[in-house]
């Protein structure tokens, strides 16, 4: 079995799809690994740490030649992977629906697509969850990153020329990537409060010593949608949450909105007017900003200012920590691979759960449900 680690081609993409250690176990398992020269280089990995541990080290055609899986932060792009094996396994971040048309590309190419980003969200799966483990990171970036931004400090100081307040921080949406920056902003010693559409997520709330904001008025929404996720709210719930919101956003300082619901643009959850009501010099962190954005006026890798709020969120937070988020992806895709895989055939074999659940293309068709509908 041999297994192709290109690099990465997608503007501003820093990570890479193995690491040694992910390299090391690969061979252990008794496949051969090859990795094109400088894959790592943005993760602070060098060529020679991969030949370390037995990758072959080459250019991308001797790479690709005879590869039966490519592995990838993001999909190849498809006139790239000429000389791959005939339905060889392309397993990567695919967006399918941002990208659909490199989906019907690997199609008609004969290749097996398999998007890691539609991994289902179950016990055996989660150690394969890709966009669990790259929203922790970007959780922790987002606050990291505001508070840079912010003119101010986190944590209330007291001082023998006065005291300074502790910074108020506020999050929108408590998936993995918002219960990330509720702990982030705690440990820089804000007052943390956050709010989500999902009722359940309130005792994970005030387990990380938040406040919880959320509507009480509207009985009857629990706002869960399948496989943890978020869904879409009535109406009557929106405006219930947007008053609630707009009164409590004029008092922070910090405000990280995460909000995303799968194959839809990211909802709407601020306002140019509620921004016009924050104080001077607040900071608002858009991590939603590739998929439309939850805050009006947000734009991609740029630092905007509104009513004298700055405004930030970046297309690809994840890979702003590109050797941590490196070492959890790759370990994403190891734990996939190897939990299928077939001692015997020297070869991973997929179950019907699992694999009916990610694989977009199959025998020069694609054969997702969510692709056809």
């Amino acid at each position: 079995m041999m297994i192709a680690v290109p690099r990465e081609s997608a503007e501003g993409e820093t990570r890479v799809a193995a690491t040694p250690e992910t390299v090391k176990k690969f061979i252990a398992l008794g496949a051969q690994v090859a990795v094109e020269s400088g894959a790592g280089l943005s993760a602070s990995i060098a060529d020679a740490d991969y030949a370390a541990v037995g990758a072959r080290v080459g250019d991308a055609a001797s790479v690709l030649a005879g590869a039966q899986i490519v592995l990838g932060v993001q999909g190849p792009d498809p006139t790239h992977l000429t000389g791959v094996a005939p339905g060889a396994w392309v397993v990567a971040g695919l967006d399918p629906f941002g990208q659909r048309a490199r989906i019907d590309a690997y199609a008609a190419a004969g290749l097996e697509a398999l998007a890691m980003e539609f991994m289902p969200r179950i016990t055996r799966a989660q150690s394969m969850d890709i966009l669990s483990s790259q929203s922790n990171l970007a959780g922790y970036k987002a606050v990291v990153d505001a508070a840079g931004v912010y003119g101010r400090a986190f944590p209330m100081m007291m001082t023998a020329a006065g005291t300074i307040s502790a910074a108020k921080a506020f999050v929108m949406g408590v998936g993995v990537a918002g219960l990330q920056a509720i702990a982030t902003a705690r440990r820089l010693g804000a007052q943390v409060s956050a709010t989500d559409v999902r009722s359940a997520t309130k005792e994970q709330i005030q387990s990380l010593g938040a406040k919880p904001i959320f509507v009480e008025s509207v009985a009857g929404i629990e706002g869960e949608g399948s496989g943890g996720y978020a869904t879409e709210m009535s109406e009557d719930y929106q405006k219930a949450q947007a008053e609630l919101v707009s009164g409590h956003i004029a008092k922070q300082d910090i405000v990280i909105t995460t909000a995303l619901i799968p194959g839809r643009a990211a909802p709407r959850l601020i306002s140019d007017a509620q921004i016009a009501s924050m104080k001077p010099g607040s900071v608002i962190f858009d991590l939603a900003v590739s998929q439309g954005g939850n805050v009006e006026g947000s734009v991609a890798d740029r630092i905007v200012e509104r009513h004298g709020v700055k405004i930030m969120g970046w297309t690809n937070t994840a890979a702003r920590l590109p050797a941590d988020a490196s070492a959890l992806f790759s370990r994403n895709l190891y734990n996939f691979l190897s939990a299928f895989w077939d001692k015997e055939k020297g070869a991973p074999v997929l179950d019907e759960e699992i694999g009916g659940a990610i694989r977009l293309t199959q025998g020069g068709a694609v054969v997702h449900p969510r692709l056809l509908a």
